[in-house]
């Protein structure tokens, strides 16, 4: 009987562990895509028509006409 609520103890705990760690991580996460999407947003906006040129430019260099 002992040995039996050892384990589920032992059970517990890792399970707890386990789940804590992987719940602690998600904040990181969402921070590094909200900034991801800001900078990519911001990039655009600053040299979008500089961009799609480029953009235009090689796809023509590249189709040969």
């Amino acid at each position: 009987m002992h040995t039996l609520m050892l384990l589920m103890v032992t059970a517990q705990t890792r399970l707890r562990a386990r789940t804590r760690d992987e719940r602690g991580d998600v904040p990181g996460w969402v921070l590094i895509t909200v900034m991801t999407a800001g900078l990519v947003a911001a990039l655009w906006a600053i040299a979008g028509p500089q961009l799609s040129q480029m953009l235009r430019d090689a796809l023509r260099s590249v189709r040969g006409s």
